[in-house]
């Protein structure tokens, strides 16, 4: 443990790491006023989420068999290079705890992946992003189990291919644009799938693991500070959940920049960007602690869902299944699709190296062109 530490500060002055320290003093401080106030507060604000109904046990729901799942998460990883950029995008689909194991027909690959060389341009990333989203979408859609686990929130993807289709009409050399544009189609026909929830037989959940959503706060009256997950944590008793609310409106009306999509398919995306505008009004959220080693876990699904006793039931039984490990902060195919998609930007430079030594087998010229065309600079990523 020694040895690990003394590799982080290495390379830091000593001087830069002393001052650090000393900070952390003061932040120990100010974090410990802060779990003291909630402390004290605790019971009255646990008081107040019962008087107004807000504050509900799984044992008022029926019993239902543990459902089949799966979890879907994805990363993207740009390598820029001296003369171009390597781009990567990939997005999996991992079975939950078994048993109970899907035996109807999941069709394979449970992957998707894209690699391309690009040039040089400030919007890849963000194209890149939603391609990923995109592909998430797909798998998540055409999963056969009764519950599937989304990473982050139902919001997010409408989100990111807005900047994305934006983007695109800066950047029309990029053949990641094309593959959007191109795609866009499919990924909303999936999106729609998702949000609309009308198949009795399947469920999808969304589990962001970050957020500042403040539904139940803006109820209550708690402090700005207080995000509904962190102050949820402190309040909520294992196997305990709050009455579903309606989802926070953003600031800005939801849109979605269809211009760039070809012609023949504009009218159809815009009319699935209009449904799932639609659809997010009925999106509800719901905050559960199945155990005590766990933090309140951030739940958003379909109203068809959580509006029924049975689904909402099969959702929250088939979630505490699967966050049996202390170890484990979320549902388990949600960890174990997150640390393999992680890995995709650490095997980059293996990729690079792979392309430039079978680049310089056939190259004609100098092979050093070769290797310093090819130099790596840094690897933007995200997931």
């Amino acid at each position: 443990m020694n040895e690990q530490i003394n590799n982080l500060f290495a390379e830091l002055p000593s001087a830069l790491v002393n001052e650090v320290l000393q900070c952390t003093e003061g932040l120990s401080q100010a974090l410990l006023e802060g779990f003291e106030k909630v402390h004290e507060q605790r019971e009255q604000w646990r008081k107040k989420l019962m008087n107004l109904g807000i504050l509900r046990r799984e044992s008022e729901l029926p019993y239902m068999p543990i459902p089949t799942t799966c979890g879907v998460d994805g990363s993207y990883a740009i390598e820029h290079l001296l003369t171009s950029d390597l781009v990567a995008a990939a997005a999996v689909a991992v079975e939950g705890l078994t048993p109970p194991s899907e035996t109807r027909y999941w069709p394979e690959p449970r992957h998707k992946v894209l690699v391309e060389m690009e040039v040089h341009d400030s919007g890849t990333g963000t194209i890149l992003r939603a391609f990923m989203i995109g592909m998430e979408l797909e798998l998540a859609s055409n999963a056969p189990h009764e519950l599937v686990f989304i990473d982050g929130s139902l919001t997010t993807p409408l989100i990111y291919f807005n900047q994305a289709m934006i983007k695109t009409k800066e950047a029309q050399q990029l053949k990641i644009t094309q593959y959007l544009t191109t795609g866009i189609v499919r990924f909303l026909q999936a999106y729609r799938v998702i949000l609309s929830s009308v198949r009795t037989d399947r469920a999808w959940v969304a589990i962001p693991k970050y957020t500042t959503r403040r539904e139940i706060g803006k109820i209550i009256g708690w402090p700005e500070t207080y995000d509904d997950r962190g102050l949820l944590s402190f309040l909520l008793e294992p196997g305990e959940f709050t009455q579903p609310q309606v989802l926070q409106e953003p600031q800005q009306p939801w849109h979605l920049n269809t211009e760039t999509v070809a012609f023949e398919e504009r009218e159809k995306a815009s009319r699935l960007s209009e449904e799932i505008i639609d659809l997010l009004t009925n999106i509800q959220v719901i905050y559960y602690r199945p155990y005590s080693w766990l933090p309140a876990l951030r739940l958003e699904a379909s109203r068809t869902v959580v509006e029924n006793p049975a689904r909402l039931a099969l959702m929250l039984h088939g979630i505490k299944h699967q966050c049996g490990a202390a170890a484990i902060m979320e549902p388990f195919p949600l960890y174990m699709a997150d640390r393999m998609v992680k890995h995709l930007p650490k095997s980059i430079p293996a990729f690079r190296q792979i392309t430039s030594q079978r680049l310089a087998e056939t190259y004609h010229g100098n092979v050093t062109e070769v290797f310093m065309g090819l130099h790596g600079y840094r690897t933007e990523w995200g997931f």
